[in-house]
């Protein structure tokens, strides 16, 4: 029986993205080195920075007056390091769930944050409705949230720059640039193992909020060295070039995006259709990439029953946020169509038994 990674983060990545990192950890590019011991500055991990840059950028249309970058620190660090770059008098902020609110909390440091809508008061079960104001620095948002299984999968309607935290839903639908000035996220949901975080930012857009910005918080300084300011993370950002392979020879985000309709399709399907289970986000707002779910109020007895069943039936990582419960299927890019099947089939096979 395969197994399935359904966690939510670090996640499941391609096979043969696994194999291809496995194979440069014993010997990169025929240096006769290991992937992990060899110099960053060196040629052949140069041509690597370079052509994952130029990849992410083809991958997802990027104009030319942005610049990608592979940093440290995860996307916990860009709630304020985006913010210090570009909140100069006054922020919106939406308020989609516990990384949404992470973030305004770091905003609040740097300068005013005016938060236009949030769910919170009904366990963010949905997408707020927002309008955001006039005459604020940008609008910020949180794309897709892991832990209530929500996403916003269309660039928001709003008359200023649009910040996004995009760490679980980046490669799965096309972005409109114009639109924004920063996108960010942690790799470690749909791009590479956990240690880099990728930073997709607008180069004239920077340099207008009249502070002096430490070195290392500076984007800036990361543009001028090519991500290279000091050591990369260098394996992820290799594992992260073979994932984009990868997505092109699936035929790019596309092709990608219908590959995840039909997974969610899938799961939500099995889940409304059970008499034992029910979906725990509003179906408006379900996201393709986590999918939350609980046992009707009748059969809450049987959730860890359930949970062993499926680790059983080889579906691993299955259970909910420990402040939410119930379970969490991640359904990333990485995951295929047959994976959620087997998951399907172990609901309908439990199901079947009661």
């Amino acid at each position: 029986m395969k197994k399935r990674n359904f966690y939510a983060g670090p996640s499941i990545l391609n096979e043969g993205v696994i194999k291809n990192t496995a194979e440069a950890v014993l010997n990169f590019a025929g240096t006769g080195l290991s992937l992990m011991e060899v110099s960053h500055r060196g040629k052949e991990f140069s041509a690597v920075m370079a052509e994952a840059r130029s990849l992410f950028k083809e991958l997802l249309d990027i104009p030319e007056d942005f610049e990608v970058l592979f940093l440290g620190g995860g996307a916990s660090l860009q709630f304020y390091q985006s913010a210090l770059n570009f909140l100069k008098t006054k922020a919106a902020y939406l308020d989609t769930g516990s990384w949404a609110h992470k973030a305004i909390k770091e905003a609040k440091l740097v300068g005013e944050v005016e938060v236009v809508g949030s769910s919170e008061a009904d366990g963010y079960k949905y997408i707020p409705e927002y309008k955001a104001p006039t005459g604020v620095d940008y609008f910020y948002y949180t794309s897709n949230n892991t832990i209530y299984g929500t996403e916003i999968r269309k660039d928001p309607e709003v008359s200023v720059p649009l910040i996004s935290d995009m760490s679980s839903d980046i490669f799965t639908r096309e972005i409109d640039w114009s639109k924004y000035n920063l996108v960010f996220g942690g790799a470690q949901k749909n791009l590479a193992p956990a240690g880099v975080t990728f930073v997709v930012v607008r180069k004239s857009a920077l340099g207008n909020t009249g502070r002096i910005l430490p070195t290392m918080l500076d984007y800036n300084t990361h543009i001028k060295k090519d991500s290279m300011f000091n050591t990369p993370p260098v394996l992820p950002v290799y594992t992260a070039l073979q994932t984009m392979k990868w997505y092109k020879e699936l035929g790019g985000v596309k092709a990608i995006e219908k590959r995840n309709q039909a997974k969610a399709d899938e799961l939500y399907g099995a889940i409304d259709s059970s008499k034992i289970f029910q979906g725990y986000a509003q179906p408006e707002a379900r996201s393709l990439m986590n999918v939350t779910f609980v046992m009707k109020d009748e059969y809450k007895e049987k959730e860890a029953e359930f949970l062993d069943f499926a680790t059983k039936a080889g579906c691993i990582g299955i259970k909910g946020y420990r402040t939410l419960g119930g379970f969490r299927a991640s359904i990333y890019n990485g995951m295929d169509l047959e994976g959620v099947k087997q998951l399907t089939q172990a609901m309908k096979d439990f199901e079947n038994k009661l």
